[in-house]
Protein backbone atom coordinates (compact mmCIF):
# COMPACT_ATOMS: atom_id res chain seq x y z
CA UNK A 1 0.00 0.00 0.00
CA UNK A 2 3.16 2.11 -0.45
CA UNK A 3 4.52 3.77 -3.70
CA UNK A 4 6.82 6.46 -4.87
CA UNK A 5 6.65 8.94 -7.23
CA UNK A 6 9.64 10.62 -8.04
CA UNK A 7 10.39 11.82 -4.71
CA UNK A 8 7.04 11.64 -3.17
CA UNK A 9 6.04 8.75 -1.08
CA UNK A 10 2.40 7.94 -1.07
CA UNK A 11 0.71 5.42 1.39
CA UNK A 12 -0.97 4.72 4.37
CA UNK A 13 1.78 6.17 6.46
CA UNK A 14 2.34 9.57 4.84
CA UNK A 15 0.57 12.80 5.11
CA UNK A 16 -2.31 13.00 2.09
CA UNK A 17 -1.29 13.11 -1.16
CA UNK A 18 -3.56 15.85 -2.40
CA UNK A 19 -4.50 16.31 -6.25
CA UNK A 20 -5.56 19.68 -7.50
CA UNK A 21 -8.47 18.68 -11.22
CA UNK A 22 -8.28 21.69 -13.36
CA UNK A 23 -10.94 19.80 -15.84
CA UNK A 24 -12.08 22.12 -18.22
CA UNK A 25 -11.79 25.03 -16.11
CA UNK A 26 -9.47 26.06 -17.98
CA UNK A 27 -11.87 28.13 -20.34
CA UNK A 28 -9.95 27.32 -23.39
CA UNK A 29 -7.24 29.53 -22.93
CA UNK A 30 -3.68 28.33 -22.46
CA UNK A 31 -2.85 31.18 -20.04
CA UNK A 32 -5.48 30.57 -17.70
CA UNK A 33 -4.49 26.54 -17.69
CA UNK A 34 -0.66 27.59 -16.55
CA UNK A 35 -2.53 30.25 -13.98
CA UNK A 36 -4.41 27.29 -12.66
CA UNK A 37 -0.81 25.14 -12.48
CA UNK A 38 0.62 27.85 -10.75
CA UNK A 39 -1.78 29.02 -8.12
CA UNK A 40 -2.29 25.33 -7.54
CA UNK A 41 1.64 25.33 -6.63
CA UNK A 42 1.77 27.66 -4.30
CA UNK A 43 -1.34 26.67 -2.34
CA UNK A 44 0.65 23.48 -2.09
CA UNK A 45 -0.93 21.01 -4.40
CA UNK A 46 1.09 17.73 -4.80
CA UNK A 47 -0.55 17.23 -8.25
CA UNK A 48 -2.25 18.84 -10.78
CA UNK A 49 -4.30 16.45 -12.92
CA UNK A 50 -5.89 17.19 -16.39
CA UNK A 51 -8.51 14.91 -18.38
CA UNK A 52 -7.09 13.50 -22.12
CA UNK A 53 -10.25 13.71 -24.62
CA UNK A 54 -11.63 15.20 -27.91
CA UNK A 55 -15.50 15.17 -28.37
CA UNK A 56 -15.40 12.69 -30.76
CA UNK A 57 -12.90 10.34 -28.64
CA UNK A 58 -16.17 10.66 -26.08
CA UNK A 59 -19.41 10.71 -27.69
CA UNK A 60 -21.11 11.08 -31.22
CA UNK A 61 -22.27 14.29 -32.45
CA UNK A 62 -26.75 14.36 -31.50
CA UNK A 63 -26.48 10.93 -29.13
CA UNK A 64 -27.35 12.76 -26.52
CA UNK A 65 -28.80 15.86 -24.76
CA UNK A 66 -28.50 16.73 -21.25
CA UNK A 67 -32.38 16.57 -19.82
CA UNK A 68 -31.86 16.89 -16.14
CA UNK A 69 -33.26 19.84 -14.05
CA UNK A 70 -30.69 19.31 -11.57
CA UNK A 71 -27.80 18.88 -13.78
CA UNK A 72 -25.49 21.87 -14.21
CA UNK A 73 -25.65 20.77 -17.78
CA UNK A 74 -29.23 20.71 -17.81
CA UNK A 75 -29.71 21.34 -21.88
CA UNK A 76 -26.45 20.92 -22.96
CA UNK A 77 -25.52 18.20 -26.06
CA UNK A 78 -23.09 16.02 -24.81
CA UNK A 79 -20.94 16.12 -27.90
CA UNK A 80 -20.71 19.97 -27.17
CA UNK A 81 -20.22 20.33 -23.78
CA UNK A 82 -17.14 17.76 -24.30
CA UNK A 83 -15.94 20.25 -27.01
CA UNK A 84 -16.34 23.09 -24.46
CA UNK A 85 -14.55 20.73 -21.83
CA UNK A 86 -11.90 19.28 -23.02
CA UNK A 87 -8.06 19.98 -22.67
CA UNK A 88 -6.18 20.52 -26.32
CA UNK A 89 -3.77 17.63 -26.58
CA UNK A 90 -1.29 19.98 -27.88
CA UNK A 91 -1.03 21.97 -24.35
CA UNK A 92 -0.20 19.12 -22.44
CA UNK A 93 3.20 18.91 -22.56
CA UNK A 94 3.51 22.49 -21.45
CA UNK A 95 1.36 22.32 -18.77
CA UNK A 96 3.12 19.00 -17.75
CA UNK A 97 6.43 21.04 -17.78
CA UNK A 98 5.66 24.00 -15.76
CA UNK A 99 3.93 21.58 -12.75
CA UNK A 100 7.40 19.40 -12.59
CA UNK A 101 9.06 23.38 -12.92
CA UNK A 102 7.04 23.90 -9.51
CA UNK A 103 7.81 21.01 -8.11
CA UNK A 104 4.37 19.08 -8.86
CA UNK A 105 3.34 15.53 -10.25
CA UNK A 106 1.45 15.80 -13.59
CA UNK A 107 -0.96 13.27 -14.75
CA UNK A 108 -4.02 12.73 -16.93
CA UNK A 109 -7.46 10.43 -16.82
CA UNK A 110 -7.47 9.16 -20.31
CA UNK A 111 -10.82 8.16 -21.85
CA UNK A 112 -9.75 5.74 -24.29
CA UNK A 113 -6.40 4.08 -25.73
CA UNK A 114 -5.46 6.94 -27.64
CA UNK A 115 -5.22 8.66 -24.83
CA UNK A 116 -2.78 6.52 -23.23
CA UNK A 117 -0.98 6.21 -26.40
CA UNK A 118 -0.37 10.23 -26.21
CA UNK A 119 -0.21 10.41 -22.57
CA UNK A 120 2.96 7.27 -22.83
CA UNK A 121 4.99 9.86 -25.12
CA UNK A 122 4.51 12.29 -22.43
CA UNK A 123 5.86 9.82 -19.83
CA UNK A 124 2.99 10.35 -17.17
CA UNK A 125 4.20 9.02 -14.15
CA UNK A 126 0.90 7.42 -13.04
CA UNK A 127 -3.01 7.25 -14.62
CA UNK A 128 -6.42 7.86 -13.18
CA UNK A 129 -9.60 6.30 -14.31
CA UNK A 130 -12.65 8.14 -13.93
CA UNK A 131 -15.68 6.97 -12.42
CA UNK A 132 -17.50 6.85 -15.76
CA UNK A 133 -14.56 4.42 -17.55
CA UNK A 134 -13.95 2.03 -14.61
CA UNK A 135 -15.74 -0.46 -16.34
CA UNK A 136 -14.06 -0.16 -19.72
CA UNK A 137 -12.22 -3.13 -19.51
CA UNK A 138 -10.46 -2.61 -22.40
CA UNK A 139 -9.51 0.96 -21.33
CA UNK A 140 -8.14 -1.02 -18.14
CA UNK A 141 -6.24 -3.14 -19.71
CA UNK A 142 -4.17 -0.54 -22.15
CA UNK A 143 -3.96 1.56 -18.67
CA UNK A 144 -2.61 -1.45 -16.42
CA UNK A 145 -0.38 -2.77 -19.33
CA UNK A 146 2.29 0.27 -18.77
CA UNK A 147 2.60 -0.53 -15.53
CA UNK A 148 2.89 2.80 -13.74
CA UNK A 149 0.79 3.33 -10.54
CA UNK A 150 -3.24 3.48 -11.13
CA UNK A 151 -5.68 5.58 -9.03
CA UNK A 152 -9.15 4.64 -9.91
CA UNK A 153 -12.67 6.82 -8.63
CA UNK A 154 -15.39 4.18 -7.83
CA UNK A 155 -18.60 6.29 -8.49
CA UNK A 156 -21.79 5.22 -10.14
CA UNK A 157 -20.56 0.83 -9.61
CA UNK A 158 -21.38 -1.45 -7.47
CA UNK A 159 -18.94 -3.33 -5.79
CA UNK A 160 -19.02 -6.08 -8.30
CA UNK A 161 -18.01 -3.45 -10.61
CA UNK A 162 -14.90 -2.59 -8.25
CA UNK A 163 -14.16 -5.60 -7.48
CA UNK A 164 -13.82 -7.10 -11.01
CA UNK A 165 -12.30 -3.73 -12.47
CA UNK A 166 -9.34 -4.41 -9.96
CA UNK A 167 -8.79 -7.73 -11.03
CA UNK A 168 -8.62 -6.34 -14.60
CA UNK A 169 -5.99 -4.19 -13.33
CA UNK A 170 -4.43 -6.67 -11.25
CA UNK A 171 -4.04 -9.09 -13.74
CA UNK A 172 -3.15 -6.82 -16.80
CA UNK A 173 0.36 -5.89 -15.26
CA UNK A 174 -0.91 -2.80 -12.35
CA UNK A 175 0.91 -3.16 -9.20
CA UNK A 176 -0.06 -0.19 -7.17
CA UNK A 177 -3.30 0.63 -6.85
CA UNK A 178 -5.36 3.33 -5.54
CA UNK A 179 -9.09 3.31 -5.19
CA UNK A 180 -11.20 6.75 -4.73
CA UNK A 181 -14.31 6.95 -2.74
CA UNK A 182 -16.61 8.85 -5.02
CA UNK A 183 -20.21 10.32 -5.71
CA UNK A 184 -20.59 10.88 -9.11
CA UNK A 185 -23.13 13.82 -8.63
CA UNK A 186 -21.71 17.73 -9.40
CA UNK A 187 -22.00 18.46 -6.84
CA UNK A 188 -22.18 16.11 -4.33
CA UNK A 189 -23.90 16.84 -0.62
CA UNK A 190 -22.68 15.48 2.49
CA UNK A 191 -25.10 13.92 2.50
CA UNK A 192 -24.81 11.14 -0.41
CA UNK A 193 -20.76 11.45 0.25
CA UNK A 194 -20.67 7.98 2.50
CA UNK A 195 -17.45 8.33 3.78
CA UNK A 196 -17.95 5.54 6.35
CA UNK A 197 -17.25 3.81 2.78
CA UNK A 198 -14.03 4.13 2.86
CA UNK A 199 -12.88 1.49 5.84
CA UNK A 200 -14.48 -1.00 4.46
CA UNK A 201 -13.03 -0.03 0.96
CA UNK A 202 -10.06 -0.72 2.73
CA UNK A 203 -10.86 -3.80 4.51
CA UNK A 204 -12.23 -5.33 0.96
CA UNK A 205 -9.55 -4.20 -0.75
CA UNK A 206 -6.47 -4.48 1.41
CA UNK A 207 -3.84 -4.55 -1.23
CA UNK A 208 -4.60 -0.85 -2.82
CA UNK A 209 -4.54 2.61 -1.09
CA UNK A 210 -7.98 3.79 -0.19
CA UNK A 211 -8.57 7.95 -1.01
CA UNK A 212 -11.65 10.23 -1.61
CA UNK A 213 -12.32 11.90 -5.30
CA UNK A 214 -14.66 14.59 -3.50
CA UNK A 215 -17.12 16.76 -5.35
CA UNK A 216 -18.46 18.71 -2.42
CA UNK A 217 -18.02 22.10 -1.41
CA UNK A 218 -16.10 23.27 0.97
CA UNK A 219 -13.08 20.86 2.32
CA UNK A 220 -15.35 19.40 4.99
CA UNK A 221 -15.64 15.89 3.91
CA UNK A 222 -12.17 15.51 2.22
CA UNK A 223 -10.79 16.21 6.07
CA UNK A 224 -12.81 14.25 7.53
CA UNK A 225 -11.73 11.45 5.65
CA UNK A 226 -8.38 11.33 6.22
CA UNK A 227 -9.19 10.27 9.46
CA UNK A 228 -11.10 7.30 8.67
CA UNK A 229 -7.84 6.11 6.16
CA UNK A 230 -8.07 8.09 2.87
CA UNK A 231 -4.48 9.12 1.40
CA UNK A 232 -5.45 10.57 -1.57
CA UNK A 233 -7.83 13.71 -2.32
CA UNK A 234 -8.88 14.79 -5.24
CA UNK A 235 -10.54 17.93 -5.80
CA UNK A 236 -11.68 19.85 -8.78
CA UNK A 237 -9.72 23.69 -8.69
CA UNK A 238 -10.12 26.85 -10.92
CA UNK A 239 -8.94 30.56 -9.63
CA UNK A 240 -12.34 31.92 -9.09
CA UNK A 241 -15.74 30.25 -9.57
CA UNK A 242 -16.72 33.72 -10.57
CA UNK A 243 -15.07 33.07 -13.53
CA UNK A 244 -17.35 30.51 -14.83
CA UNK A 245 -16.49 27.03 -16.19
CA UNK A 246 -17.81 23.19 -17.12
CA UNK A 247 -16.72 22.46 -13.52
CA UNK A 248 -16.37 25.69 -11.86
CA UNK A 249 -19.38 25.52 -9.61
CA UNK A 250 -17.80 22.51 -7.71
CA UNK A 251 -14.51 23.63 -7.50
CA UNK A 252 -12.03 25.22 -4.74
CA UNK A 253 -10.60 28.60 -4.84
CA UNK A 254 -6.45 28.80 -4.13
CA UNK A 255 -7.15 29.67 -0.36
CA UNK A 256 -9.63 26.32 0.09
CA UNK A 257 -7.34 24.55 -1.75
CA UNK A 258 -4.03 26.00 0.67
CA UNK A 259 -6.74 25.07 3.56
CA UNK A 260 -7.23 21.50 2.07
CA UNK A 261 -3.54 20.77 1.67
CA UNK A 262 -2.75 22.37 5.76
CA UNK A 263 -5.69 21.04 7.38
CA UNK A 264 -5.86 17.20 5.91
CA UNK A 265 -2.10 17.22 7.09
CA UNK A 266 -3.12 17.95 10.29
CA UNK A 267 -5.92 15.41 10.76
CA UNK A 268 -3.46 12.89 9.58
CA UNK A 269 -0.99 13.83 12.15
CA UNK A 270 -3.71 14.17 14.96
CA UNK A 271 -4.67 10.13 14.03
CA UNK A 272 -1.49 9.45 16.12
CA UNK A 273 -1.70 6.06 17.45
CA UNK A 274 -4.02 4.99 20.77
CA UNK A 275 -2.59 6.70 23.58
CA UNK A 276 -3.42 6.76 27.48
CA UNK A 277 -1.80 8.16 30.25
CA UNK A 278 0.52 11.23 30.32
CA UNK A 279 1.89 11.91 27.60
CA UNK A 280 5.93 13.54 27.72
CA UNK A 281 4.56 16.79 26.25
CA UNK A 282 2.16 16.82 29.29
CA UNK A 283 4.95 16.53 32.06
CA UNK A 284 5.15 20.75 32.76
CA UNK A 285 0.94 21.31 32.34
CA UNK A 286 0.58 18.52 35.67
CA UNK A 287 1.61 21.01 38.10
CA UNK A 288 -1.63 23.11 36.91
CA UNK A 289 -4.02 20.15 37.79
CA UNK A 290 -5.40 20.61 41.30
CA UNK A 291 -4.05 19.44 44.71
CA UNK A 292 -4.56 19.73 48.47
CA UNK A 293 -3.70 22.95 50.00
CA UNK A 294 -3.90 24.55 53.18
CA UNK A 295 -6.60 27.22 53.69
CA UNK A 296 -5.60 28.14 57.24
CA UNK A 297 -3.08 27.53 59.89
CA UNK A 298 -3.40 24.44 61.69
CA UNK A 299 -1.81 23.20 64.93
CA UNK A 300 -0.90 20.10 65.53
CA UNK A 301 -4.36 18.11 66.53
CA UNK A 302 -6.59 20.26 65.14
CA UNK A 303 -9.74 18.58 63.18
CA UNK A 304 -9.25 18.74 59.13
CA UNK A 305 -11.91 20.69 57.81
CA UNK A 306 -13.87 22.15 54.66
CA UNK A 307 -12.56 25.49 56.18
CA UNK A 308 -8.70 24.51 56.53
CA UNK A 309 -8.41 22.25 53.65
CA UNK A 310 -9.08 23.20 49.70
CA UNK A 311 -8.42 21.44 46.83
CA UNK A 312 -7.02 24.05 44.38
CA UNK A 313 -4.34 24.87 41.98
CA UNK A 314 -1.43 24.12 41.48
CA UNK A 315 -0.55 19.96 42.16
CA UNK A 316 2.33 20.21 44.07
CA UNK A 317 0.04 18.46 46.88
CA UNK A 318 -2.04 15.13 47.58
CA UNK A 319 -4.20 14.35 44.92
CA UNK A 320 -7.57 15.60 45.51
CA UNK A 321 -8.54 11.67 45.65
CA UNK A 322 -8.02 12.01 49.52
CA UNK A 323 -9.61 15.23 50.46
CA UNK A 324 -12.86 13.56 51.64
CA UNK A 325 -10.65 10.74 54.01
CA UNK A 326 -9.14 13.50 55.66
CA UNK A 327 -12.31 15.93 56.51
CA UNK A 328 -12.28 15.02 60.44
CA UNK A 329 -9.04 13.53 60.62
CA UNK A 330 -6.59 15.34 63.82
CA UNK A 331 -3.42 17.07 62.21
CA UNK A 332 -0.46 15.29 62.93
CA UNK A 333 2.24 18.13 63.35
CA UNK A 334 1.82 22.80 62.58
CA UNK A 335 0.97 23.20 59.20
CA UNK A 336 1.59 26.73 57.27
CA UNK A 337 -1.34 28.61 55.39
CA UNK A 338 -0.54 28.42 51.59
CA UNK A 339 1.52 25.00 51.53
CA UNK A 340 0.80 21.93 49.74
CA UNK A 341 -0.19 19.36 52.29
CA UNK A 342 2.09 16.36 51.54
CA UNK A 343 1.95 12.71 51.96
CA UNK A 344 4.41 13.05 55.11
CA UNK A 345 2.18 15.46 56.59
CA UNK A 346 -0.17 13.06 57.28
CA UNK A 347 2.13 9.75 58.00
Amino acid sequence: MEFKIGNRAIGHHHKPFVIAEMSGNHNQSIDRALAIVDAAAKAGAHAIKLQTYTADTMTIKGAYTIQDKNSLWNGKELHDLYKLAYTPWEWHEQIFKRANELGMIAFSSPFDPTAVDFLESLNVPLYKVASFENTDHPLLKKIAATGKPVIMSTGVSTLADIYESVQVLRNNGCKHLTLLKCTSTYPSTPENTNLLTIPVLQQIFSDCLIGLSDHTMGVGASVASVALGARVIEKHFTLRRADGGVDSTFSLEPEELQSLVVESERAFLAMGHVEFGILEAEVNSKKFKRSIYIAEDIRAGEIYSEKNLKVIRPGDGLEPRFYERLLGLPAKKDLKKGSPLMLNDIL
